[in-house]
């Protein structure tokens, strides 16, 4: 398979937790969703509605501009790799409240600020540089930040996503 899949939950991730209601939208995971599922990945799902609340779940997330490759089931490209249907819906990538934290742009550069706040701090202990001036700015600020993301697995693009 040349795309990857995301299996996304409903309630806590796409939208503020308000079952059976449906809460405000999660503006930066729609937009990373939609970003992705133009790129060509697919997109699942996955979530413990059924019946009627399955359907406003659904809907609404067209509304979102979002339309699932599957609802709470493989893609049949899955089902044929792996020669039949399985209880586990496969995706390379889970996004469900109960497991993971979708970090907002904001939060993203502040965590990593951070990080580069910590080289700073340990470039004074050891006399290289002063607290009057940040020692590390331009291309090394963007060196560290991108080599902090792309170890911790997070993307270090703050543009506006669309």
């Amino acid at each position: 398979m040349d795309f990857n899949i995301i299996a996304v939950d409903f309630d806590g991730a796409l939208c503020e937790n308000k079952w059976p209601e449906i809460g405000e939208p999660n503006k930066e995971l729609i937009a990373y969703l939609k970003k992705h599922q133009e790129a060509g990945d697919k997109l699942i799902l996955w979530t413990c509605r059924v019946g009627e609340i399955l359907k406003n779940a659904i809907d609404w997330s067209a509304e979102q501009g979002l339309i699932f490759d599957a609802v709470n089931e493989n893609l049949p490209e899955v089902l044929e790799w792996m020669g039949g249907d399985t209880r586990k819906i496969f995706a390379n990538e889970y996004i469900d409240d109960r497991n993971f934290t979708f970090l907002s742009q904001t939060d993203r550069a502040e965590l990593l600020g951070r990080m580069v706040d910590v080289v700073e701090d340990w470039l004074e202990k050891k006399g290289i540089a002063t607290d009057d001036e940040a020692a590390i700015k331009g291309d090394d600020y963007d060196y560290l930040t991108e080599g902090f993301a792309s170890g911790m697995g997070i993307s270090c693009d703050f543009t506006e996503d669309k």
